[in-house]
Order: structure tokens, then C-alpha cells, then sequence
């Protein structure tokens, strides 16, 4: 059986992203959502979950280690003079070394505080992935999925994506979906071990800025056996300086993508059924 969970990020991002990721939600594409637990418009993103009655969809914790305000105090090597965190680059070069106790204690400290954040607001959270993928960093990922498990969360995205890399795409984009997809193939051991579920393939890393009507077509009719996770972004276009350099006018053209009706159609011929994370382990 084939099985898709189409999991849109950065819900608490902007009001514009939550907008557009609640259209795809009621729309009945999007079946899963990630949440930002500092993102600026996280408390318009609780009150739309509240308001939603999404029964059927699942929420995470799309935990944030790179951009913006930490929820905690004090931390020694997450964070700049300024008391934010070290930006993309920054923090890349910190979690991509092989880390340390003051590290890893940071990291614990900040993701039971982002957990907690969203199971204080009622989030029924089933999963935990990572903005721009730092959960599977070297550094972090031992001490998030120890934070996360025993906070009860027992899935957690694996960005490892098997496509083979077509000539078109851009060199930038395939070298960090590379990059990404070995850190996954390394951290599926290390949650396999743990018993920490995953979902069998991961979509979506090579389509990042690049998703419109005719990938998707493509993506359903080529979806292998098991269940696969395809990350998503949509969103409307905001109207403020955005969250991340990421959340430009192409979340709305994704958008528009994931609610082209040939998509569904697509995926109605491959015979694919769309779950949420709250499926999976069924």
C-alpha cells in the first residue's frame, strides 16, 4: 500500500503562512502541519488548531535551533552577544561538529521548553521534525530524541530522499538535499534504536522552492510501496518583513500547486490513500 503524509512547516511562522497552510488543510491536501514554538504568529496558529476542529490532521514541533529568540535563558553556545540565535549559517557550522556536554545540555534545555510550549497551548503533538533539519545534525540529534521521547513523542522526520537528482536541478539545491539525506540515512539507526518511528521514504528536499503542478503529478505517480512524508510549504504572501529569507511569494505559488486539482487526481490513479502521522504506526 502506498501512503502519504503531506506535512506542511512553519505554521506560527506569519499570520499569511498560517492562512495558507490552514487552506490546505481544510482543503483536504495538507494532512499533517509542523509548528514553529517561537515563531511570531504562533499564538494566530493555536487559536486557528482550536478553531479548526482538524481532527484528522496532525501537529509537531518544528523545533527551531537557528533563527529567531530561544524560549530559554542563559544558554551558553546556541546563541549570540544578542541573545538569538546564531542564524542559518551559524548554527549549521555549531550542530554539524561533533558536540559537546555544554552543547548538548543547551539543546535539551531549548527543545523541552519548544515541546512543552505547544503541549501548554493543547496541542496534541505527534511528531517532532527540525527547521531547516538541525533535529539529525551530529550535535543535536541524540539529545532531541531523548528530550522527545520522553516527552512522549515517538515519531520524528527523517529527511533521507532516494530520488535520484535529475539534471535539473540546481547545483546549490543538490548538494544540501545530499548533505540532508546523509544525515538521515545516519539518524535512522540511531531512532531505530531507540524506537523512534519514522516514515519508510522522505519527499520534498529536492523541490524546495521548485514544487508546482507538474512535480507533484510526477511525485504521485511515482510513489514507492510504505508510507512516505512529503514536506510542503505553502502559504499566502505576507504583507510584513518575513519570518525567514524562506518565507517569500513562492509559499503561495506552492500553494496553488498543492490545490491544482490534477494533483488529487494524480493521486487518486496511483491509488495512494493520504494519512496523517497520527496514521502511521497503524
Amino acid at each position: 500500500m502506498r501512503r502519504l503524509i503531506i506535512n506542511a512547516d512553519d505554521l506560527g511562522a506569519d499570520v499569511a503562512r498560517n492562512e495558507g497552510i490552514f487552506e490546505a488543510i481544510r482543503a483536504g491536501v495538507v494532512t499533517s502541519a509542523s509548528i514553529l514554538p517561537n515563531g511570531p504568529a504562533l499564538d494566530h496558529a493555536i487559536e486557528g488548531i482550536r478553531a479548526g476542529g482538524f481532527d484528522r490532521v496532525s501537529f509537531g514541533v518544528h523545533l527551531n535551533l537557528s533563527e529567531g529568540r530561544p524560549l530559554a535563558s542563559g544558554l551558553s553556545r546556541l546563541t549570540g552577544p544578542d541573545g538569538r540565535f546564531l542564524g542559518k549559517a551559524g548554527a549549521h557550522r555549531l550542530l554539524m561538529g561533533p558536540g559537546d556536554a555544554s552543547i548538548e545540555a543547551d539543546i535539551a534545555r531549548e527543545a523541552a521548553l519548544q515541546i512543552r510550549r505547544l503541549c501548554d497551548a493543547g496541542v496534541d503533538v505527534t511528531h517532532i521534525d527540525g527547521h531547516q533539519h538541525v533535529h539529525v545534525f551530529p550535535a543535536a540529534l541524540q539529545a532531541v530524541a531523548v528530550v522527545a521521547k520522553g516527552l512522549g513523542i515517538r515519531r520524528m522526520r527523517i529527511p533521507e530522499e532516494t530520488l535520484r537528482f535529475g539534471d535539473d536541478t540546481p547545483a546549490g539545491l543538490m548538494e544540501e538535499a545530499r548533505r540532508f539525506s546523509a544525515l538521515g540515512r545516519k539518524a535512522r539507526k540511531v531512532l531505530a534504536g531507540m524506537r523512534i518511528a519514522a516514515s519508510d521514504h522522505f519527499r520534498g528536499l529536492v523541490l524546495k522552492g521548485r514544487l508546482d503542478p507538474a512535480a507533484l503529478v510526477k511525485l504521485a505517480g511515482t510513489l514507492p510501496e510504505g508510507t512516505t512524508e512529503l514536506m510542503v510549504h505553502p502559504g499566502r504572501a505576507a504583507d510584513r518583513e518575513p519570518f525567514s529569507a524562506f518565507s517569500s511569494a513562492d509559499r503561495e505559488r506552492e500553494l496553488e500547486a498543492l490545490l491544482d486539482p490534477r494533483f488529487r487526481l494524480a493521486l487518486d490513479s496511483s491509488g495512494a490513500v493520504l494519512i496523517s502521522f497520527r496514521e502511521m504506526d497503524r
